[in-house]
């Protein structure tokens, strides 16, 4: 990494999944609004549905995300009747719509649902949501308590792609983020996976973790590609103790420096592109075959709450505490806390508790984003024409990138906007700049994960 970027890579900076971002949400989304937004669903619109599945067998210190150790199944159990209940208000409150064409189940641990109530919350998607023969039914795993029943009940479902959640295969790492899972069980899951015709294999690898080196995420790389998983994330471990409390397990000593993480990065992707993978965007990486390759290729590719994605549906239902709803109108997060949600679903409401609305600027501003985000390229004369806006309302982001231009970070042809390869870590750090709520030097450290 050029020393003079050194500073940027270092400044928090948005995930730009979506805009505006999650830091813009308010208490008290307008309940009158959000109805209209479900409302305007077209009758042959068709829908995306997320659930979020809360719970973990044990936290992985590095983790972020919203989970909780359950202690027993009994929780779990009662949180998938809540969960039902949560599907048929949705159901009441939908209007006609072209059904749900991309399933998608995250966490925690979604695999922490035994077999049978797997197979009542899928059958219950199903006829809640219309979930459509030939959906994408997506699942996020955890390979250490991945069981043999838990496969059949998936394939019996309908699933079509699974997740595994991998970080690292280096042993000193694991033990560091209180993950450890040897490469022959996640081979081994792989193995029974597509026995099982669940053949869409996803990775997610992690760099920056404590005691990682460029040559250890380089090995893990290539054993992560030798069981030719279709897709690979490859994303950087955000340290943010104040947040995550767990975090504060890690042991900030061995955690790389900004330098020694861009270096990791750079390996992953050299290691992935010899095994014949696409890098897609910031993070991702995919074979030639699969659609997320051929959607970068053809211009389409999207990105969302899962990161980068084929899902076009301008709509996407999330069910579970914390889950977000999209809809061309704005956001509508459900409560976080696993009691709140529970008892609004109880008490036969949505758990909606915070949300924006969605302006005409905003969806200019993401449209920008998104494109620049997906493609490391964008023409906003050309997305301009679209909304039927000047492309000097931008002026004052086109001044932001001069600067970031003369440190080579991107390049300026008129109103065209690229970012050279060897920029690609600081993706989000030119996206920012068409950000009319997040200016590079007015963000909060504590905000947002670091730009690399």
């Amino acid at each position: 990494m050029r020393e003079d970027w050194f500073g940027l890579a270092q400044k928090p900076v948005p995930r730009y999944t979506s805009y505006p971002t999650a830091a813009q949400f308010q208490d008290a989304p307008d309940r009158d609004a959000v109805s209209s937004w479900i409302e305007g669903i077209g009758a042959d619109e068709p829908i995306s549905v997320y659930v979020h599945v809360p719970f973990c067998e044990q936290l992985c210190w590095y983790c972020g995300c919203h989970t909780t150790v359950p202690n027993g199944y009994a929780r779990i159990g009662r949180y998938v009747d809540v969960l039902l209940k949560e599907m048929e208000l949705w159901k009441a409150k939908l209007p006609k719509h072209g059904g749900g064409v991309h399933l998608h189940f995250g966490g925690g641990t979604p695999n922490a649902l035994n077999p049978d109530d797997m197979l009542r919350v899928l059958e219950a998607l199903r006829e809640a949501f219309c979930i459509t023969d030939d959906a994408e039914i997506s699942i996020e795993l955890d390979p250490r308590t991945l069981n043999p029943e838990m496969i059949q009940a998936m394939a019996a479902g309908g699933v079509t792609r699974a997740s595994l959640g991998v970080q690292d295969f280096n042993r000193t790492v694991q033990e560091a983020i209180n993950r450890v899972q040897p490469f022959l069980l996640v081979k081994g899951a792989v193995e029974a996976l597509r026995a099982a015709d669940i053949k869409a294999i996803n990775f997610d690898l992690l760099y920056g973790l404590p005691h990682q080196t460029a040559e250890s995420v380089e090995h893990s790389a290539e054993l992560a590609a030798s069981l030719m998983p279709d897709r690979i994330s490859a994303f950087g471990y955000a340290h943010v103790p104040w947040f995550a409390k767990h975090q504060r397990a890690i042991d900030e000593k061995h955690l790389p420096n900004t330098q020694a993480r861009f270096d990791q990065y750079e390996a992953i992707a050299d290691v992935l592109g010899d095994y014949g993978y696409t890098q897609i965007g910031l993070d991702h990486f995919a074979r030639d075959e699969d659609d997320l390759a051929q959607a970068l290729s053809k211009g389409t590719l999207h990105r969302n709450f899962q990161g980068y994605t084929t899902d076009t549906c301008r709509t996407l239902i999330a069910l579970g505490p914390s889950g977000i709803s999209e809809f061309p109108g704005g956001f509508a997060q459900n409560a976080k806390d696993i009691r709140e949600y529970t008892e609004s679903i109880n008490a036969g409401e949505l758990a909606l508790r915070r949300g924006v609305a969605r302006t005409f600027e905003d969806r200019l501003h993401g449209a920008v984003i998104e494109r620049l985000m997906c493609d490391m390229s964008v023409d906003v004369a050309k997305i301009c024409r679209d909304f039927d806006m000047p492309v000097s309302h931008f002026d004052e982001a086109f001044a932001r990138l001069k600067a970031l231009e003369e440190k080579g970070i991107c390049r300026l042809t008129g109103s065209h906007v690229s970012v050279p390869l060897e920029a690609r870590a600081l993706l989000r750090t030119v996206a920012q700049c068409f950000d009319a709520y997040s200016a590079p030097d007015a963000v909060p450290a504590n905000r947002h994960a670091k730009a690399v």
